[in-house]
C-alpha cells in the first residue's frame, strides 16, 4: 500500500471515527436528514455483530481482518462497497437482508472484490456522493461538538473525500467472478452459499429497471439472471449448503435491525414493533424509538424493564445513560455509563461516553476522572476526534490552556484539517513548557501540518525543525 493510499485510508477513518450529530450546521432533525441522505455510524453493538459476521471471511480470504475497517453507512438505499482497506456496509442493506447468511453472502461477495484486486471503473468515482453527514448511534455526544461550528465546516469541507467512496463499479465479468470467490469463502468458513443466492433472487426484478430505477447496489453490480443461475449451480454442489444460521446469530441480527429501525425510523418502528409484541428487539426498538421522539420517560421505562432481565448487557447501560445525558440528567447518566464501562471495558465509544459525562459534572475530581477515561479511549481510537475535543473541554475547566490547545490541535489533525492543526498547534507551543512532551508533539503537528515558511523560520530559530512525528 502506498504512503498516499495510507493516509487516505487514515484520512476516511478519522472522519468515520468522529461521531457527531451534523445538527451543528443544519437546522432539520436528525432522523430527516438520516432519510434524506447518507450518513456515517457509530455503534459498538452493530460494529461488533458486523465484525462477527465478516472476520471468519476475511480470514479465509487471506486479509488480516484488522486492516479492513467495516464502515455502517446511515442510508435507507441498499448498497455495499469494498475498497483497499475498507468496506462499507448501508443500513438499507442490513434493514433488507432476511437472515444472517443474506448479509455475509453480500459481505463475501464483497470480499471476493478485494481479494481479486477488482478496480473501480473508470469515471465512477467522481460522480458518487456520499454526504458528510455523521449521525450518532451509542454515543450521546452533541452537546460537545454544538460549540465547535468549525469542526461542522471542516466535515462539510471534506464533502468531496466522503463523495469518492460510494462509486465502485464493476463489470459482469468481474461480478460472477466475485460471486464464485464468496461461495469459496462461505463454504472455507463452514457456511451455506444459499444466502447470496436468496439474496440476488430477491431482486432479480431489479434487472429489468433502468439504471436511474435500480438501487445502487444494482447500478454498480450488474444483475442477470445468467450469474443468479450459475451461482446457485455453484453453491447447491457444496458440502456446506444445507448448513442453516445459529440461533445465536438469529437473535443479533434480529436486535440488530431493530436498533437501526428504532433510531433511524422511530416512527415506523412503532408501528412496525408493535406494543402487544414482548420480544427483546421489539421493545429494544420501542425504548430507542421514544427516545428518538423525545418521550425520555417512556424510553427509561422500557430500558430498565430490559435490564431486569438482562443486568450484564452493556448496550443497555450505555442507552440508560445515553437518554439520561441527552435529556439533561447528567448526574443520573453517571451510574450506568459506569457500568457499561465495566462490563465492557475495551469499547472505547463507551468510555467517551463516561468521560464526556464525568466532565460535564463539573466537580474537579470528576473532570479529572474524565480526563483519564477520554485517554483510554485514545489508548484503542488515538484519532477519535471526538475524544480530543472533549479533552480539550476537559482541560480548559481545568485551566491548562495549553494543553487544551494541543488536544484542539489534534481533534484537527485527526479530522484531516492541516491549517486549523497547524493553527492550535502553534498556539500550544507558546503555551506549554518547552521540551516537555506535549511541546513536541505541538512541534510535530506543525511540521506534519503544512507549516508556513514563517512558521519554519521561527522554528529553526529554536532548533525545532526536526520531526519525531509519530502517530
Amino acid at each position: 500500500m502506498t504512503s498516499r493510499t495510507r493516509w487516505a485510508e487514515k484520512r476516511f477513518r478519522a472522519l468515520c471515527s468522529v461521531a457527531i450529530v451534523t445538527a451543528i450546521s443544519l437546522s432539520a432533525p436528525v432522523s430527516a436528514q438520516a432519510q434524506d441522505g447518507e450518513s456515517l455510524i457509530r455503534d459498538t453493538e452493530i460494529e461488533e455483530i458486523l465484525l462477527h459476521d465478516a472476520v471468519p471471511i476475511f480470514r479465509a480470504a487471506g486479509l488480516d481482518p484488522k486492516s479492513v475497517h467495516i464502515l455502517l453507512i446511515g442510508s435507507k438505499e441498499l448498497n455495499a462497497f469494498a475498497a483497499p482497506g475498507i468496506m462499507g456496509i448501508n443500513t438499507g442493506l442490513i434493514r433488507q437482508s432476511e437472515n444472517p447468511n443474506q448479509l455475509k453472502g453480500v459481505i463475501a461477495h464483497e470480499v471476493g472484490h478485494l481479494q481479486a484486486g477488482h478496480s473501480f471503473r473508470s469515471g465512477d468515482m467522481t460522480r458518487a456522493g456520499l454526504k458528510p453527514m455523521i449521525l450518532t448511534m451509542g454515543l450521546g455526544v452533541l452537546a460537545a461538538l454544538a460549540g465547535a461550528p468549525d469542526a461542522g465546516a471542516v466535515l462539510l469541507g471534506n464533502a468531496s473525500f466522503f463523495g469518492q467512496l460510494g462509486a465502485l463499479g464493476y463489470s459482469r465479468e468481474q461480478e460472477g467472478r466475485a460471486d464464485q470467490a464468496g461461495a469459496t469463502l462461505l463454504e472455507a468458513t463452514g457456511q451455506s452459499g444459499r444466502g447470496l443466492v436468496e439474496f440476488f433472487d430477491n431482486f432479480r426484478y431489479q434487472e429489468v429497471f433502468d439504471q436511474s430505477r435500480r438501487f445502487a447496489y444494482f447500478r454498480s453490480h450488474p444483475l442477470s439472471s445468467e450469474r443468479i443461475d450459475a451461482l446457485r449451480n455453484r453453491v447447491e454442489h457444496l458440502s456446506n449448503y444445507e448448513q442453516v444460521d445459529t440461533p445465536e446469530d438469529l437473535a443479533e441480527h434480529e436486535i440488530m435491525k431493530a436498533k437501526l429501525e428504532g433510531f433511524m425510523n422511530p416512527q415506523s418502528a412503532l408501528i412496525k414493533y408493535k406494543e402487544t409484541d414482548r420480544s427483546y428487539p421489539a421493545r429494544y426498538a420501542r425504548a430507542i424509538a421514544y427516545y428518538q421522539m423525545k418521550e425520555p420517560d417512556r424510553a427509561l421505562g422500557l430500558i430498565d424493564g430490559l435490564l431486569t432481565e438482562q443486568p450484564k448487557n452493556p448496550y443497555l447501560w450505555e442507552l440508560k445513560g445515553q437518554v439520561l445525558f441527552e435529556f439533561n440528567r447528567v448526574q443520573l447518566a453517571e451510574a450506568p455509563q459506569r457500568r457499561s464501562v465495566e462490563l465492557k471495558p475495551d469499547a472505547a465509544l463507551l468510555r467517551i461516553n463516561l468521560g464526556q459525562t464525568l466532565i460535564g459534572l463539573n466537580d474537579p475530581k470528576k473532570v479529572e476522572e474524565g480526563v483519564q477515561e477520554l485517554k483510554r479511549a485514545l489508548l484503542a481510537e488515538n484519532d477519535n476526534a471526538v475524544t480530543w475535543r472533549l479533552l480539550a473541554q476537559a482541560y480548559d475547566q481545568q485551566g491548562k490552556d495549553g494543553e487544551a490547545r494541543l488536544a484542539t490541535a489534534e481533534q484537527y489533525f485527526s479530522m484531516g484539517a492541516p491549517q486549523e492543526a497547524r493553527v492550535f498547534a502553534m498556539r500550544a507551543r507558546e503555551l506549554l513548557t518547552k521540551d516537555t512532551p506535549e511541546w513536541r508533539r505541538a512541534t510535530d503537528i506543525v511540521l506534519a501540518s503544512r507549516p508556513s515558511n514563517q512558521d519554519l523560520k521561527d522554528l529553526a530559530k529554536e532548533g525545532a525543525t526536526q520531526s519525531v512525528f509519530r502517530r
